[in-house]
């Protein structure tokens, strides 16, 4: 994992050719989905008051049980 970064597993998907996208996917007012060309590791709802730092935590830990132990978390397409 890359050092001096909040979110290490971000900063690994990314670095590896995935992506990241966050903001509105009409009629969800703002999620935050990981992938790659192959797999959506984890797709999250940003809960009322949250703050974007929490839902980009709250992605890094998804997508390190993604990762690491296969556990996918989809908040999106329940």
């Amino acid at each position: 994992m890359p050092p001096n970064t909040s979110w290490p597993h971000i900063q690994a998907l990314i670095d590896d050719g995935g992506n990241v996208s966050i903001g509105q996917i009409y009629p969800i007012p703002c999620a935050a989905v990981a992938s790659d060309e192959h797999n959506m590791y984890a797709a999250l709802l940003r809960r009322d008051g949250e703050s974007l730092t929490d839902l980009l935590n709250r992605l890094d830990t998804a997508l390190e049980a993604a990762l690491t132990r296969d556990i996918y978390t989809d908040e999106i397409n329940g």
